[in-house]
């Protein structure tokens, strides 16, 4: 809508009319204003106060944003992860992730990460997979002998694996801005989104080997294993569906998880755990959540769009080559951008925002637009257990009862551990780009 526009230089004097809306927004932000809010006034002011496009606009761009076939797989994916709960699937996948990893030390919280990970094959969000797995495990977790803010901790951990292992909504969103396949983001997020569940689990090995948090006294059974695995057939045939059909090129994303939902819904009424009383009630569960997504979405691009008009993202990569020509230090500048960005504003208004910002920035160093999908995504999703948003601490916090600050202490290991791997995954690109070569 806007192309006509953009392609013509915005003589716009970087005054008032652009310093005014964007420290307003702060201060709303402060001032706990929903973001979709503070998103959607700054925009209408750095129109207003500019005037480099016409108003009557914006609300076209409002629907425009959010009428996009993709966006569909979201609420799709959300409604998935609320049939696996209320199906009981959910604990026959957190079943399986305790027989295979339960007998080790540490084999409680290492089958938790795990489990995580498995919801995260199936809802693609962080904070459903915290309340999810937080509910069924976290009291496990105290009476095997984890003090209760750790364990809150381990699970806000584990849940972030929500937007880094496909399928993953915050690929989606940003294979949309700009412009990128999300089958094909989420085979590239395939071995990073992996790493990092390793580095969690690894990082709770060494806690618990300092700590003597937990030592499981049972051994590996096979046969345990192998009857996890036949009580959780169902639940593991939904993963399977949606990563095997969208790998395979059997489905795009959102049919993916249209067909993972009626897969779900028929196993539940099949298996009788729901019945048709139900579907209401797992309709609005879903609906809140996505109520809560789609207008920071619809708010966030008519701002994106605003800022490419007045050529912000051309401005920026100016500065700070100014500042640098350093390949490293200008990708270390972007990773802490994203970083603070991810401690204190939700991942989608990041992505829908930041993205058309640092994308020009990060190919002025040869860094290929896919790894630098993979990069940002991982590093915005340190912000899940980073205060003073970290979301997933107050998901846990929420279920658990336990004050935010405790669980956000026992969080920093992980927060560390998870930039060392985000830096990783930074200046080795082969790790995302080698499925893709």
């Amino acid at each position: 809508m806007y192309n006509y526009m953009i392609e013509q230089a915005a003589d716009v004097s970087y005054g008032p009319a652009i310093y005014l809306p964007v420290m307003a927004m702060i201060a709303m932000i402060v001032l706990a204003v929903p973001i979709w809010v503070v998103l959607g006034l700054g925009a209408l002011g750095m129109l207003v106060l500019t005037e480099v496009l016409p108003l009557s606009l914006f609300g076209e761009a409002l629907f425009d944003g959010i009428d996009a076939f993709a966006l569909i797989a979201i609420p799709l994916f959300i409604l998935t992860g609320d049939v696996l709960v209320r199906t009981g699937l959910s604990n026959k996948l957190l079943d399986v992730a305790e027989a295979t990893a339960g007998s080790a030390k540490s084999g409680l919280g290492t089958s938790t990460v795990l489990g995580c990970g498995f919801f995260a094959c199936i809802s693609g969000s962080d904070a459903a997979g915290a309340a999810a797995v937080g509910r069924m495990t976290i009291h496990r977790l105290v009476e095997r002998g984890y003090p209760k803010g750790y364990a809150c901790a381990l699970v806000a951990a584990g849940s972030c694996t929500g937007i880094l292992i496909p399928p993953s909504i915050a690929y989606i969103i940003i294979g949309l801005i700009l412009g990128i396949s999300a089958s094909t983001l989420f085979l590239a997020a395939a071995i990073p989104g992996l790493l990092i569940m390793a580095t969690i689990m690894l990082t709770n090995v060494v806690l618990n080997a300092i700590h003597g948090y937990e030592n499981s006294k049972t051994g590996f059974s096979m046969k345990r294993w192998l009857k996890a695995l036949w009580d959780g057939r169902y639940a593991l045939m939904i993963p399977f569906i949606i990563l095997g059909g969208i790998y395979s090129g059997m489905f795009t994303p959102t049919e993916a998880a249209g067909v993972a939902v009626i897969v779900g819904l028929g196993i539940g009424f099949m298996q009788k755990t729901i019945t048709w009383r139900d579907f209401p009630k797992m309709l609005l569960s879903s609906a809140k959540i996505n109520g809560m997504i789609l207008p920071i979405i619809a708010m966030s691009l008519p701002l994106a769009q605003t800022l490419a008009v007045l050529e912000i993202p051309q401005t920026f990569v100016a500065v700070m080559t100014e500042l640098t020509d350093d390949p490293t230090m200008l990708l270390l500048i972007i990773i802490g951008i994203l970083i603070l960005a991810g401690c204190v504003m939700e991942t989608t208004p990041n992505i829908v925002v930041l993205s058309p910002i640092l994308l020009p920035l990060a190919r002025s160093i040869g860094m290929d637009d896919i790894h630098f999908c993979i990069v940002m995504v991982s590093a915005l999703g340190v912000g899940f257990i980073t205060p003073p948003l970290g979301l997933n601490l107050f998901v846990v916090s929420g279920v658990s009862g336990t004050p935010v600050l405790e669980v956000a202490k026992h969080a920093l290991p992980y927060v560390l551990s998870m930039l060392a791997t985000v830096l990783l995954l930074a200046f080795v690109p082969e790790l995302s780009l080698w499925a893709l070569s």
